[in-house]
């Protein structure tokens, strides 16, 4: 690119210097058709924001691919309203994804809200939470217990304990939860 003033080259001067990658040629052809660019893209995408970023995309993209710009072939100026249409329609297109995210989502969480709750799913995890608090070795009993289905007598086997330690474990563990859920389904403080 000749060093001259601003706006002294002529717009097949400063196409001819993109395409060779003089970077001077970059902000002038910035400054000449950006713009345009810019009016192209508000006129179709209506958000000024938006319009901004595809501006500076379109302008990063045409740098990053200059090699495959032929001055001969047409002008900068048309060769960057074609990228600006590319990158509009880019734009638009993330748009749509967008709100059909939007639109996804909130008919998951309308379901959510309209769901009905299944009471006994809620006792479950209630129940798990309260014997995950009891201290060991009842926390283990009542575990084998519920979850496992195993008798006092096949506790005590597998514990190597007594088999009144474990019927009273149960027991005293039974009570503290009876409690317990009491204060969580009425909601006495101390839940």
């Amino acid at each position: 690119m000749r060093p001259v003033e601003s706006g002294e080259l002529t717009a097949a001067e400063v196409a001819a210097a993109f395409a060779a990658g003089h970077e001077e040629s970059l902000a002038e052809a910035y400054r000449r058709w950006s713009p345009l660019v810019f009016g192209v893209a508000l006129k179709t995408l209506g958000d000024r924001t938006d319009a901004e970023d595809v501006s500076q995309q379109v302008f990063v993209s045409a740098w990053r691919g200059r090699a495959t710009f032929d001055p001969s072939a047409g002008s900068l100026s048309a060769w960057l309203i074609g990228i600006t249409r590319h990158r509009v329609a880019d734009r638009l297109a993330a748009r749509g994804k967008d709100q059909r995210t939007l639109a996804a989502v909130g008919s998951v969480r309308e379901e959510a809200r309209t769901a009905p709750v299944d009471e006994r799913i809620v006792d479950r995890l209630v129940l798990a939470d309260e014997i995950a608090r009891l201290d060991d070795p009842r926390r283990t009993i009542l575990g084998l217990v519920f979850y496992e289905d195993q008798t006092y007598s096949q506790i005590a086997e597998r514990l190597e304990l007594p088999l009144g330690t474990v019927k009273s474990h149960v027991r005293r563990g039974l009570l503290h939860l009876r409690d317990r859920l009491k204060e969580v389904t009425h909601g006495t403080p101390g839940a």
